[in-house]
């Protein structure tokens, strides 16, 4: 079986584009799949992944193919419409991550027109949040004439969560859905020791960490005001906010920080990979995160598989889960029941420590890379033995 994922991005800059698909890329080669994939040279706004043109180049243990995109909005890819219109028929089956986006809507096209079946990984943009708050008019358009039938046409859509499905389903378009939660595995031992040498001020406070990119959907500024709300109980705890984001908006989030008084009680880290991340995971007593809407929520599943409680806001897909197998809580985002949840884990070691144990085992359980290669097989073999069938 031969595989082509197509994605609009595999930017570097935050780690969930590239983590998840290196996830899913290893999971499937692990059951003997090949697997190529193919990007823009996207790497944020103004930025650029160098690599050599339309040139495969083996990475992860597969092939990936880089097309220069023309502009920001949409990612326009030209090189990747005429790669894809010669090529798509050397596969057996297309996986689509993304919507609203060039590469997924011609990748989409191209896989129809040449009878070979596709699969759409929407990544939340589905969702009430994304569909109101994001160019709410031109989405809404171009889901009608656009999205709309490449959904329908789709041999599956694939929701990580049930919660992702449950509102994608309520815009009423006829589709075949499917849920396979993404997987993640601990790719580097553990050094606690690591994190605090970075960042020595942390030694001995009560560490509560974010790891996300720095956006408005993920609620910072919510998280900042319940963090003031800590302060007269809570002296020794430090907020620590591991992330990137666009400058402009990092800064306002810095000033809001300053406004509040939190300056000495907010640590900025910036993005953090490999042993570094692994070693913040080990380092903070529990994690939060309490966007208005994640349709997975990568960060908190992987804090979970640390061994992290978790404090997630409602509009986070996993949230209903993490409360239901008591490895976090889920709240409604705004500052006072965030505080209220943060407060709640801190203070109650015990029930940090059992938080702490059933998220690491439900995580394993649930959220393996294992699991989710597994589930992908099936539905691909679903999908090919029913494809052979018709012809």
């Amino acid at each position: 079986m031969k595989v082509l994922h197509v994605i609009p991005s595999l930017s570097s800059a935050h780690g969930g584009p590239s983590h998840a698909m290196s996830y899913i890329e290893s999971a499937l080669r692990a059951h003997g799949v090949e697997v190529e994939t193919a990007t823009t040279d996207d790497d944020g706004p103004s930025r650029r992944i160098v690599r050599p043109s339309d040139t495969p180049i083996e990475e992860n243990g597969v092939i990936r193919r880089y097309f220069p995109k023309r502009s920001e909005f949409y990612k326009v890819a030209p090189g990747f419409a005429r790669w894809i219109g010669r090529h798509v028929r050397d596969y057996d089956l297309v996986h689509i991550h993304a919507l609203f986006s060039f590469v997924s809507v011609v990748a989409a096209r191209a896989a129809r027109r040449a009878g070979v079946p596709y699969v759409v990984r929407p990544l939340g943009v589905l969702n009430r949040y994304g569909l109101a708050n994001r160019r709410p008019w031109l989405k809404r358009l171009s889901l009608q004439f656009i999205e709309g039938p490449v959904l329908r046409h789709a041999a599956a859509v694939h929701f990580t969560t049930e919660a992702e499905r449950v509102e994608a389903e309520a815009l009423d378009i006829r589709l075949r859905s499917v849920v396979i939660p993404l997987g993640l595995k601990r790719e580097s031992e553990e050094k606690p020791e690591l994190f605090l040498a970075h960042f020595p001020q942390l030694r001995g406070k009560r560490c509560v960490l974010l790891m996300s990119r720095l956006d408005p959907v993920k609620n910072i500024e919510g998280l900042l005001e319940a963090f003031k709300r800590l302060q007269a109980d809570w002296p020794e705890a430090r907020l620590v906010i591991a992330g990137g984001g666009e400058a402009g908006y990092a800064a306002g989030l810095k000033g809001l920080a300053e406004e509040l008084r939190l300056t000495d009680k907010v640590v900025w880290t910036g993005h953090l990979d490999g042993e570094l991340k692994v070693s913040a995971l080990t380092t903070a007593q529990m994690f939060v995160l309490p966007s208005f809407s994640e349709n997975f929520g990568i960060a908190a599943a992987e804090a979970l598989m640390a061994g992290l409680p978790c404090v997630l806001g409602e509009g986070v897909a996993i949230a209903g889960e993490v409360a239901a197998a008591g490895a976090g809580l889920a709240v409604e985002p705004n500052p006072e029941n965030i505080a209220r949840g943060i407060i709640t884990v801190l203070s109650d070691s015990a029930l940090r420590a059992a938080m702490g144990g059933r998220a690491a085992a439900f995580s394993r359980e649930k959220y393996s890379v294992e699991a989710m290669g597994r589930g992908l097989l099936r539905l691909y073999e679903g999908i090919l033995n029913k494809s052979c069938s018709t012809r």
